[in-house]
């Protein structure tokens, strides 16, 4: 049996921002991406754009 490729795929920036009460901050995001980047996290889903105005 050849090697297999596990592809990691990260949800905790968009879904643990969408937790009542969690709410990262920039550097914050931006070490919990650097930790996933480590095990070799391939895709990060980063959260989605703003959407409507104030």
């Amino acid at each position: 049996m050849g090697r297999r490729h596990i592809f990691i795929v990260d949800t905790t920036l968009r879904d643990g921002e969408q937790t009542a009460g969690v709410v990262f901050t920039p550097q914050e995001r931006e070490y919990i991406a650097c930790l996933l980047d480590g095990p070799g996290a391939e895709e990060i889903e980063a959260g989605i754009p703003v959407m409507g105005g104030s």
